[in-house]
């Protein structure tokens, strides 16, 4: 049974790091993408400065999301290591299986994240 789930956390902890991997290139790529999209040119008129500034916002609304992806998988990877990987860190349930099969990083079972989300 150790065995077991020593493996089976073992799987956990590869896909938990190749997400991070994944999202990092991610992140760094919508981040450069930022820098070189937000240079205005001498000969921009204000349509052009219009559309780069809505262009702005949603390369940095992008690159706000992964970056709360890779907090999530890093969050995941912490309590993974404490032995609090599955357990909810709003109420202290079990988190199902299939939800984390679904979704590794996820911290919160169905109910506290749908409480989470309307509260926004």
């Amino acid at each position: 049974m150790l065995v077991h789930q020593d493996t089976r956390t073992q799987d956990i902890r590869t896909a938990l790091c190749d997400r991070l991997r994944e999202l990092e290139a991610e992140y760094a790529t919508a981040v450069a993408d930022m820098t070189v999209a937000g240079v205005a040119d001498v000969g921009d008129d204000v349509a052009d400065l219009g559309t780069k500034a809505f262009n702005r916002e949603q390369e940095f609304a992008l690159a706000v999301s992964i970056r709360t992806r890779l907090d999530q998988v890093e969050r995941a990877l912490e309590r993974l290591d404490a032995g609090h990987y599955g357990t909810c860190e709003s109420c202290a349930d079990e988190i199902p299986v299939a939800r984390l099969a679904a979704f590794p990083s996820v911290t919160l079972c169905v109910g506290c994240k749908s409480r989470s989300e309307s509260r926004h």
